[in-house]
C-alpha cells in the first residue's frame, strides 16, 4: 500500500483520477444510451437493461465515495510524534579505554602506607570496580620539599630521607627547596584477573647514583616496581604476583606525613621474586620466593660466594590477621620471617658486596585504628651478628645483631577544609653494642598534614635526629689519614651527633 504525505486531500489506495474515472463512466454510458436511442428503435428493448446498469454504476460510486471520506477524515488526523532520540552523552575523563582516578593514584603510590601490600591493594580496587577491566589507569604523584637542618658536628645529618654524605650536606646547617621524588605508575586491567602493574620513579635524593644531587647519575627514571598480578577476589581469595616488588617483611608503614620510619630504612627490601598470597577479610598470608645475591636494597643471600642473583635462594613470609573492635575500630596484628637480609657482609661494610652467609631476620607488628585514632607500633631484629659491625681495629666492640622497632600516633581532625592529621613517631635502629659509635640511631618526628583534596597532601614536620650511623663503612674503613691511608680504629659513625630538621612540602597525586 502507497503512503503520501501529510496534507494530501487523498491517500492509501484511492488517489485523485478515481473520481474523474467515475464520472466519466457515468457519461459515456449517456452517450451510449442516446446513440442507441437515435440510431435504432433495435435497442429500445435493452433500455430497462442500461437503466439498471447505471443504478449498479451509481451504487458503487457512492459506496467509492464514502470509503474515499473515511479514508481522508483518517489521513487528516495529526501523527503521533516519535518519541525524541536523547542526545548523546558527553564522554567523561573515564569513559575511554585510558582512566584516572585520583583517590587509587594517592593509595598505590603512597610512601608511607601499605608500602609491601600494593597487590592487596590493586585486587580490592579491582573487586569494588575502581579497576575496571580492559582498561589502562594512569597513575602520577610529585613530592616538593623545602626544609632547614643543623647538626652539632660537621657534615652529619642523620635524617635517612636523603642519603647522608657529606658530598650533599656540608657544613653544620644546610637547607633545601627540591623534588624529592616523582613518579609514573600504569595499572593495566586485562580481562577480569589479569593485571600489569609498574612504577617509574625519579627520585635523585635517595638515588644510589654517585656524585650531588645534581649529578647525572642521580638524576636518573627507574622502574621501581614492575609485575603481573593473576588474582580476582571475587572468585578465589588466592593470588600470584611475579615482577619486582616489595619483600613481605613486616608492616613498615610510618604513621609521619612525610619521613619513613627507620624500620623501613633498616627492613624494608625491594626484590625480583614471586608472591603467592592467600587474601581474606581477616587472615593474608603471603610467601615471596626473592632472587639471590644482592638485590635493590634490604635482600642479600650469597651464590657460590658471590653476590650475582643468578639463583633464587631466598624468601620471605608474611602473616597478619584483621578483626573488628565493636563497630568503630580494627586491631591488625602480624608476624614476619626473611632467609637473607642486608646484614651480612664482613667488615668493611660495602652496599651490594657479597656475604659468606645468609642473615635471617623476623618481625613483629600491630596497628590499632578506633575511630579517627591510629596506633601502631613494630619490632624486627636480625636472628644472628652481622659480621661487618666488628672492627679488628677496635676490638673493644664485638659484633652486634641489627635492631629496629617504631611507635607511633597519628589523629585525623576533620575540618570544613579538608581533613588534618596530627602524628607522632618515634623509631630506633641499633647496629652495635654499648658505647660503639655506630651503636644506635633515633629518629622522632612530630608531623602534620592537611588533605587539602583526597589526593593532595600539605605537611610539616620537625624531625630530631640522636646518632649517625650510615651503612656504607658503619664501623670503619673509611676514614683516611693526610697519606691517604685508611685508619683502622676511626669511623665516620657517631654515636652523639645530634640533628634537627623543619620540613615542609606538598605531595599530589593524580
Amino acid at each position: 500500500m502507497a503512503t503520501f504525505e501529510r496534507g494530501n486531500r487523498v491517500s492509501g489506495v484511492f488517489p485523485k483520477s478515481h473520481r474523474f474515472a467515475s464520472a466519466t463512466c457515468v457519461v459515456c454510458l449517456f452517450v451510449a444510451l442516446w446513440i442507441g436511442l437515435t440510431l435504432s428503435p433495435a435497442y429500445a428493448d435493452s433500455l430497462n437493461d442500461l437503466i439498471e446498469r447505471l443504478d449498479r454504476l451509481e451504487q458503487e460510486n457512492r459506496q467509492l465515495q464514502k470509503e474515499i471520506e473515511a479514508l481522508k477524515a483518517g489521513r487528516g488526523q495529526p501523527e503521533r510524534a516519535s518519541p525524541p532520540v536523547p542526545p548523546p552523552e558527553p564522554e567523561s575523563a573515564n569513559s575511554g579505554v585510558v582512566r584516572f582516578d585520583s583517590k587509587y593514584g594517592y593509595a598505590i603510590l603512597d610512601p608511607t602506607t601499605r608500602i609491601n601490600r600494593k597487590q592487596r591493594l590493586i585486587l580490592d580496587r579491582r573487586k569494588d570496580g575502581t579497576l575496571a577491566p580492559d582498561r589502562m589507569h594512569v597513575q602520577g604523584a610529585v613530592t616538593a620539599i623545602a626544609n632547614h637542618q643543623s647538626s652539632n658536628r660537621d657534615d652529619k645529618f642523620g635524617h635517612l630521607m636523603r642519603h647522608p654524605t657529606a658530598s650533599n650536606q656540608v657544613g653544620k646547617t644546610v637547607s633545601e627547596a627540591t623534588i624529592h621524588s616523582a613518579q609514573i605508575s600504569v595499572t593495566g586491567t586485562l580481562g577480569n584477573w589479569i593485571t600489569a602493574h609498574s612504577v617509574l620513579l625519579y627520585d635523585p635524593e635517595q638515588s644510589f647514583g654517585a656524585g650531588t644531587n645534581t649529578d647525572i647519575q642521580r638524576n636518573q627514571v627507574q622502574v621501581r616496581r614492575a609485575y603481573v598480578l593473576l588474582g580476582d577476589l571475587e572468585r578465589t581469595p588466592f593470588y600470584l604476583s611475579l615482577g619486582k616488588m616489595a619483600v613481605p617483611f613486616g608492616l613498615t608503614d610510618t604513621v609521619n606525613p612525610f619521613s619513613a620510619s627507620t624500620v623501613w630504612h633498616a627492613f624494608g627490601a625491594l626484590a625480583n621474586g614471586v608472591t603467592v598470597g592467600y587474601a581474606s577479610e581477616g587472615l593474608n598470608v603471603s610467601f615471596m620466593g626473592i632472587q639471590g645475591g644482592a638485590q635493590f636494597r634490604a635482600a642479600n643471600t650469597p651464590v657460590k660466594g658471590t653476590a650475582v642473583p643468578s639463583r633464587l635462594n631466598n624468601f620471605a613470609a608474611d602473616a597478619n590477621y584483621r578483626f573488628g573492635l565493636s563497630t568503630a575500630g580494627t586491631v591488625l596484628l602480624g608476624g614476619s620471617y626473611q632467609h637473607g637480609t642486608a646484614y651480612c657482609q664482613d667488615f668493611p661494610v660495602v652496599h651490594f658486596m657479597p656475604c659468606r652467609d645468609n642473615t635471617p631476620a623476623f618481625d613483629v607488628y600491630g596497628k590499632l585504628t578506633y575511630g579517627d585514632l591510629t596506633l601502631k607500633g613494630e619490632f624486627a631484629r636480625t636472628t644472628d651478628e652481622w659480621p661487618g659491625t666488628f672492627n679488628p681495629g677496635m676490638p673493644e666492640f664485638a659484633a652486634s645483631r641489627v635492631t629496629s622497632f617504631d611507635a607511633g600516633a597519628k589523629y585525623r581532625y576533620h575540618t570544613g577544609l579538608g581533613p588534618v592529621d596530627l602524628s607522632a613517631e618515634f623509631s630506633r635502629f641499633v647496629a652495635g653494642p654499648d658505647g660503639a659509635p655506630w651503636e644506635r640511631q633515633d629518629q622522632l618526628v612530630l608531623g602534620s598534614a592537611w588533605f587539602v583534596r583526597p589526593s593532595v597532601k600539605l605537611f610539616a614536620e620537625y624531625v630530631r635526629v640522636a646518632g649517625y650511623a650510615p651503612l656504607n663503612f658503619i664501623s670503619g674503613g673509611s676514614v683516611k689519614d693526610e697519606e691517604g691511608m685508611v685508619m683502622p680504629n676511626r669511623t665516620h659513625s657517631n654515636r652523639s651527633a645530634l640533628s634537627h630538621v623543619f620540613m615542609i612540602g606538598a605531595n599530589v597525586a593524580f
